[in-house]
């Protein structure tokens, strides 16, 4: 579509159920009780001049400029403020507000330069808008900007310039860091003339405030003060597609806004129901990777992972691939051969790659990095309510009472959704802030940030997640204040009695599992009877839940202490999984375990397996096939030789990276189909170039089940996006597979997937997104799940014991590792390693509180040997009491740190999800890199060879 500014109606939308109807410029309008002059006045496509006014923001009413006649009151109130009442009768445009408002503008002028020609926003300055809107032609005051002497233009931000001699003092700005971000960075210096915004400190700049680089400012702001350095370079676009962001589950939606084929800002789009207009800094900014040196964009192979790279056309790289995998199965058998479908890709592509390996390779051995995250989430939840799925909407946040955050760390992993969280803890709509419980081994921001503080932090010792929350529910069932009268309705009450009287257990109270929790026991029962009574009380988790040999085991605790308070089944309650990546959600949703088909249906199930077997014509192997761990030992068996992974790096995300490398080292043939050369490449035999989010089309499903599209902005720099590939291997191996756009992939999702059953591309560009289920039964879809009833039927009680995890700590290593993410960063760094995000995280670093780093004679910033029983690598220390005392804490975003070296081959009793959250670690002085470090560094400068004559 051609460029067009998003309509902006002043004000936020009034939720009353109640109208009032007035009169504007003699036009008789109804709209919501609470509804502004100016926002009604909009919805009628009248255009009331503003300045400091935007709807999503309060109203402010600095600039004057809105000023509107009311008949029988005196003087000319802002619009902004003023809300509407019955009966009232509003004049926008008279003789005196003309006046008035050219006079005001002519004040916002005079300090102001006038350089529009030159200036980087002109034609998209809402400062130029207004003073031709209020007809301003002369300027009686000269500009001297006395008021700015001194001050230089801020360019230490990498995304976004700060100028402050064209800056309007209207405190946008400061108000979306405060309302939108809730990180309180900016502020407001001075009065009058002298006013200018405060990036902290006196002496700190952008970079080095407390900004996060939502670009909530930036978007915010009415003039060039704020503005991305690309607009400047490259030029104001001309062209806009809506897409969704390919990072983190929240599923933000982005305007891209174009010049041609080039991409000039990425706008959080209003109307984006997971973000309503906000992002994060690798959404908004972090998109230059799509165009950096490192993207391969020619088909590679090499028969020997020693040759250097050589470069071929699609054809012979794609008959090639199609050739090895023939001949491997010929030779080896039909399970010798298996893929990887991968959480970053689309729906469609996910769901063409488990149908190739089905279809085409005839065995079910298929997996996906979902499993090493979220796995247990799917166990869980499917045992307990019946579905694999998180219950709620993300606009459900702003109706809860009680927050429990256990295992996650939403302002690092899911920034956009932690800022509408944060805005619920700090107060909403005139109700009293949310309380929160944090359930974590680190003190993580949500504890105690700008305007928030949780009411209890448990830093439980990693690994005993089941026995906190079975602490918890011994609490609630002991003194009475389980919801009886919902367990009886909704739950079977026979299972319930049953674990009911499992939790009652003396061993089980909170003060005999603190030796083993870590966890005051006072705060524990404390937090539980908040949880228990507090009105509306929601529980969000993330990796660090799942992660562990007992995940499953946790989030049916989870769901437990849900069902015991009666916490499912309406807006602010819940149980709601924060998914690590982009599409983790939908590629489970698409069949990529090698138990399930789409829509988690068992393989052994002859019903569902014969509707696939109708449509694609092919018989299904009723036995599940190999996870990526079972492939791995079957590879170093000698019986597993060849593997397609599309988007996915198991080199640097799965754990023992020995194993890993050791299994992919014993392949024939490893077809690595993807953006860069990335570690799994340095085993691989065919090079596959893979496709932006941006040159593709499709859906993603973030982890609120919401679909959303894709849709593709520019070509393909490869020349197929990735759904075309998988298709053109498909039928080099003589599929005969003919799919031309991915709505038609999704229209075969949908009649093959009861959850998807109503879902098609025109049905979502209508309505924007759709949650699944979207079926006869919810033809609009689902925001919220188990609301009469479980998808189950009754809600399942599962007693949940406590099982230590195998890794202990003891004399060679006594200190217990955990991991997790940094908001500049997303996964393996992949990506936001070839953006300007690497100015705020250039390695990984180990956190370590100071009463460990001084009995080992370690000082901040020194290098340090990180250790465990599966091996050792080296980083540099970071000390600091956000960490307890004997645990250590690492990120996993830079391939040079190896950090899944030392993690164990340890998982989840269920679904073999690995345990990365607790590994037994030693950490001790050192003076460089390990000798695998050095080895493997050598390894992959050695496999990134491209034979130049080619």
């Amino acid at each position: 579509m051609t460029y067009q500014a998003q309509k902006d109606l002043g004000t936020p939308k009034s939720i009353a159920q109640d109208t009032v109807s007035l009169s504007i410029d003699g036009r008789l309008i109804a709209v919501p009780a609470g509804t502004s002059v100016m926002r009604a006045a909009a919805e009628t496509n009248t255009n009331i001049p503003k300045l400091c006014a935007t709807d999503n923001l309060e109203s402010f009413g600095s600039c004057r400029l809105c000023l509107v006649e009311i008949e029988g009151r005196k003087g000319t109130p802002a619009s902004c403020t003023t809300p509407v009442e019955e009966g009232m009768v509003v004049k926008t445009q008279t003789p005196k507000l003309q006046k008035l408002r050219k006079g005001i503008m002519e004040l916002y002028i005079s300090d102001h330069p006038l350089d529009c020609l030159t200036c980087s926003a002109n034609n998209d300055c809402e400062l130029q808008d207004q003073a031709a809107n209020v007809g301003l032609r002369d300027v009686r005051y000269g500009y001297e900007g006395a008021n700015h002497l001194g001050e230089s233009k801020d360019s230490s931000n990498p995304y976004f310039d700060f100028d402050p001699s064209k800056c309007i003092a209207c405190s946008r700005c400061v108000r979306a860091c405060d309302e939108v971000q809730g990180t309180f960075a900016l502020t407001m210096d001075g009065r009058g003339f002298a006013s200018k915004i405060s990036a902290g400190l006196p002496d700190d700049n952008f970079l080095s405030s407390e900004c996060v680089s939502c670009g909530a400012c930036v978007d915010a702001c009415p003039t060039a003060t704020l503005q991305e350095k690309s607009v400047a370079e490259i030029g104001l676009p001309d062209r806009t597609e809506i897409t969704t962001c390919a990072y983190c589950g929240v599923g933000c939606t982005f305007r891209a806004e174009m010049r041609g084929e080039q991409l000039v800002r990425m706008v959080p789009w209003k109307d984006g129901k997971a973000n309503r207009g906000h992002s994060c800094v690798k959404g908004r900014f972090a998109w230059g990777y799509a165009n950096h040196k490192d993207r391969i964009t020619q088909p590679m192979i090499r028969r020997n992972i020693d040759e250097p790279w050589k470069e071929v056309s699609w054809d012979e790289a794609l008959s090639y691939a199609a050739n090895e995998i023939k001949r491997i199965q010929s030779e080896y058998g039909r399970n010798s051969v298996g893929g990887i479908t991968s959480s970053r890709c689309t729906n469609e592509e996910t769901f063409l790659i488990q149908k190739l390996i089905r279809a085409g390779f005839g065995n079910n051995n298929v997996d996906t990095c979902a499993r090493v995250c979220h796995s247990p989430t799917g166990y869980g939840l499917a045992k307990t309510f019946g579905t694999s799925a998180g219950t709620q909407d993300f606009d459900s946040v702003e109706q809860s009472d009680v927050i429990m955050v256990i295992g996650a760390n939403p302002t690092d992993g899911h920034p956009v959704f932690a800022s509408r969280m944060k805005r619920r803890l700090r107060g909403i709509d005139n109700r009293p802030p949310a309380k929160l419980i944090v359930i974590d081994p680190r003190r993580i921001d949500l504890v105690k940030s700008p305007h928030i503080e949780a009411e209890y932090h448990l830093p439980l010792q990693p690994g005993t997640n089941v026995a906190v929350l079975t602490a918890m529910a011994h609490v609630i069932v002991t003194e009475g204040l389980a919801d009886e009268e919902f367990i009886r309705e909704r739950c079977d009450w026979d299972e319930y009695m049953e674990w009911a009287a499992f939790v009652s257990d003396d061993r089980h109270a909170p003060e005999n599992l603190e030796p083993v929790t870590k966890v005051i026991a006072k705060d524990l029962r404390e937090a539980a009877r908040l949880f228990a009574t507090g009105n509306n009380s929601a529980i969000y988790y993330g990796l660090g839940v799942t992660e562990h040999s007992q995940g499953s085991s946790t989030v049916m605790a989870i769901a437990n202490l849900a069902m015991a308070t009666g916490n499912i089944g309406r807006e602010g309650v819940g149980v709601n999984p924060l998914r690590g990546q982009n599409n983790v959600q939908g590629a489970c949703d698409m069949g990529s375990f090698p138990h399930e088909l789409s829509g988690y249906r068992h393989v052994s199930d002859a019903s569902a397996r014969a509707l696939f077997e109708a449509d694609w014509g092919v018989a299904i192997d009723p036995e599940p096939g190999l996870r990526i761990p079972n492939m791995l030992d079957a590879a170093v068996d000698g019986e597993f030789k060849a593997l397609y992974v599309q988007g996915e790096d198991i080199l640097q995300s799965d754990p023992n990276t020995k194993h890993v490398s050791a299994g992919l080292a014993a392949m024939e043939c490893v077809i690595v189909h993807d953006l860069f050369l990335n570690e799994t490449a340095n085993y691989a035999h065919v090079f596959l170039p893979g496709s932006t989010f941006l040159e593709k089309d499709g859906t993603f499903t973030n982890a609120e089940r919401r679909i959303q599209l894709v849709n593709k902005v520019m070509t393909p720099i490869s020349g197929m996006e990735d759904w075309e590939v998988t298709q053109a291997l498909a039928n080099a191996m003589g599929l005969e597979w003919d799919y031309r756009h991915p709505s038609e992939i999704m229209d075969e999702i949908a009649r093959l997937t009861p959850t998807f059953a109503g879902v098609n591309f025109d049905k979502l560009r209508e309505e924007g997104s759709l949650q699944w289920p979207v079926n006869d039964g919810a033809p609009d879809g689902s925001p919220v799940m188990h609301v009469d009833s479980f998808v189950r039927g009754k809600g399942r009680f599962v007693v949940a014991d406590y099982v230590p995890t195998d890794e202990k700590t003891g004399p060679r290593f006594p200190l217990l590792l955990t991991t997790g993410r940094i908001l500049s960063h997303y996964n393996v760094g992949a990506q936001t390693r070839r953006t300007k995000n690497t100015v705020w995280h250039k390695e990984d670093v180990l956190e370590m509180h100071p009463s460990d780093a001084e009995n080992r004679g370690l000082h901040d910033g020194d290098w340090t040997k990180l250790s465990s029983r599966s091996g050792e690598t080296t980083l540099k220390i970071q000390i600091t009491d956000r960490v307890a005392p004997g645990v250590v804490y690492t990120t996993f975003h830079h391939p040079a740190t190896q950090a899944n070296v030392v993690t164990t081959e340890h998982s989840d009793w269920a679904t073999n999800c690995p345990e990365y959250k607790v590994t037994a670690v030693q950490v001790s002085a050192s003076n460089g890199p390990t000798e695998w470090q050095e080895a493997y560094e050598e390894l992959s400068d050695q496999s990134r060879r491209i034979d130049a004559s080619t």
